[in-house]
């Protein structure tokens, strides 16, 4: 089950796709935060929705908020991905231990053996304030992404 709305958003440290080390911690004070898990890089649905970020990116990274997408591939496999898609913003490897974020968050399908569609907008305090959760064939709305930013 996912964590709720209101809670305070586990903290992690995790490396993207250029091997970085990304805290969320660091943003806490600073920007906003939208925590977003999708299943693997390369598949259809994931792919569309990293492009529709993509191609709205300045709503999504900038002074005010920060975008982290968050899979359980390689740090490998994300930079290829990344580079091949044109994609600039942060993919994170919830790889090793693997999936241990996801399941911080509650969006690990065991039987899967991958994060869900799940995404967190996460205040500058470090608080979860909106959440959406969707099976893995199920894209989410960007839109609504904004929308929970617009509300903080």
């Amino acid at each position: 089950m996912a964590i709720e709305v209101g809670t305070r958003a586990p903290d992690f440290v995790l490396r993207d796709n250029h091997g970085r080390t990304v805290r969320l911690a660091d943003h806490r004070g600073e920007r906003n935060v939208v925590l977003l898990f999708y299943p693997f890089a390369f598949t259809g649905v994931c792919t569309g929705e990293l492009h529709a970020l993509r191609d709205a990116l300045e709503q999504f990274d900038n002074d005010d908020t920060a975008l982290l997408a968050v899979s359980n591939d390689s740090i490998h496999t994300l930079r290829v991905y990344a580079e091949q898609e044109g994609l600039e913003y942060p993919l994170l490897s919830d790889f090793w231990p693997h999936g241990e974020v996801s399941r911080a968050y509650g969006v690990f399908d065991e039987e899967k053996g991958c994060a869900v569609r799940g995404t967190f907008v996460i205040d500058k305090a470090g608080v979860v304030r909106w959440k959406v959760v969707n099976t893995l064939a199920d894209a989410r709305d960007p839109k609504e992404y904004l929308a929970a930013l617009a509300a903080l």
